[in-house]
């Protein structure tokens, strides 16, 4: 029941955007209709059309809220904006997530207030647990989400396909594999499986876009890893010593499959390179040149992006020597705790143990959460 309601709530929302407008309100309705469904459809059984049932009865819910806003004399000019429809027939199949979704990511939003409200659309988080996710108090996600929604109602953008959808595709793109890559980077299993569910509703809605499939797999070969990512103390386990038979097969699988069937469609994009950069760390063993090969062509395309330059650094090292990659990385210019920690990790290869050391207790004092702290101080015992 959860799931099945959890999948039609954006399209519930976005029917109701799309025929009435007003974001905030519809959203609301959607909420309150989603309860009514929890509450009747267990005692009762799920209707034979539940996307049709939750419309109907979020357009009335929704009329209700624009109803109790016209007897608000501070709201009447707003309501002059709206006229009482009845709900349009919903026996077709029109699905408005992938419009909610553009919406949620529309370029005048800050990217902090596009994953937010992304989340609470399209993904169906309360405020309260996107808070948590991004470690922030949750009046303060709170004030976020309603800017910009206002921010969205400022624009006046219709609720349609936009025109630049290359574009604006970009946008829903990065906010997916921003949402994923905090998730995975502070071990919250639930934010990046809600990134996967997101970038498979993408996927589903555009099936012939190899970036859409491109960064599923890309999400599906890392998130592969989380059983193995940490020892039985909670300790992170570096990738070239994980147990892979802990791994998602399953995840591996599709993963390799997606990222196989993009790059036979064309060039690849930087989700693909990454991707199939992804699924070579996924062999045993790594085909090293091919990785910094391909890091190298997403370096072309993304030229000042200094975590690209860092990894290639770090392929480098392995592929020609840990003295070659020193040399790249020592070229860059440190952006935060993983510059000296990929240093200190090639200067143990190189055998300078005393250096590493060094670059070891500086990456740790910089790092994110005590579980890095740890695991780079292990380093220097070890």
């Amino acid at each position: 029941m959860e799931d099945l309601l959890r999948s039609l709530a954006p399209q519930v929302l976005g029917a109701l955007v799309r025929r009435y407008g007003h974001f905030g309100t519809a959203e609301d309705a959607t909420q309150e209709a989603l309860i009514a469904a929890a509450a009747q459809w267990p005692a009762e059984g799920v209707p034979e059309n539940p996307r049709g049932w939750l419309i109907r009865v979020a357009s009335y819910k929704l009329t209700d809220l624009l109803r109790g806003e016209q007897a608000r004399a501070a709201r009447q000019q707003q309501w002059q904006q709206y006229q009482w429809q009845p709900p349009e027939p919903v026996g077709g199949d029109q699905d408005d997530s992938l419009i909610l979704l553009f919406m949620c990511c529309h370029p005048s939003l800050p990217v902090a207030g596009q994953i937010a409200l992304t989340l609470r659309a399209v993904g169906g988080l309360t405020t309260a647990e996107i808070a948590r996710a991004f470690l922030v108090p949750e009046d303060t996600m709170a004030r976020r989400i309603t800017r910009a929604k206002q921010r969205i109602k400022d624009s006046g953008v219709p609720f349609s396909m936009p025109h630049d959808v290359a574009e604006r595709l970009n946008a829903v793109l990065h906010v997916l594999y921003l949402i994923f890559t905090e998730g995975y980077a502070s071990i919250r299993a639930d934010l990046s499986l809600e990134a996967i569910r997101l970038a498979r509703l993408a996927r589903r809605l555009l099936p012939d876009d190899g970036e859409v499939a491109a960064l599923l797999a890309l999400m599906l070969l890392t998130e592969a890893r989380r059983a193995a990512r940490l020892d039985a103390r909670g300790d992170l386990v570096p990738l070239e010593s994980q147990d892979r038979a802990l791994w998602n097969a399953a995840f591996v699988k599709e993963g390799t499959k997606l990222v196989t069937a993009a790059l036979t469609r064309g060039p690849a994009g930087p989700y693909g390179l990454q991707a199939a950069i992804a699924a070579l760390h996924d062999e045993d063993p790594v085909d090293w040149p091919q990785i910094t090969a391909l890091y190298e062509l997403l370096i072309a395309a993304s030229p000042d992006n200094p975590v690209i330059r860092l990894n290639h650094a770090v392929a480098v090292a392995m592929t020609r020597g840990p003295r070659a990659g020193l040399a790249l990385l020592d070229a860059l210019e440190p952006v935060d705790y993983r510059h000296a920690a990929a240093r200190a990790h090639l200067l143990e290869l190189a055998g300078d143990l005393p250096a590493a050391a060094e670059a070891y207790r500086a990456a740790a004092a910089r790092a994110p959460s005590l579980r890095h702290q740890r695991y780079l101080l292990s380093r220097i015992s070890s």
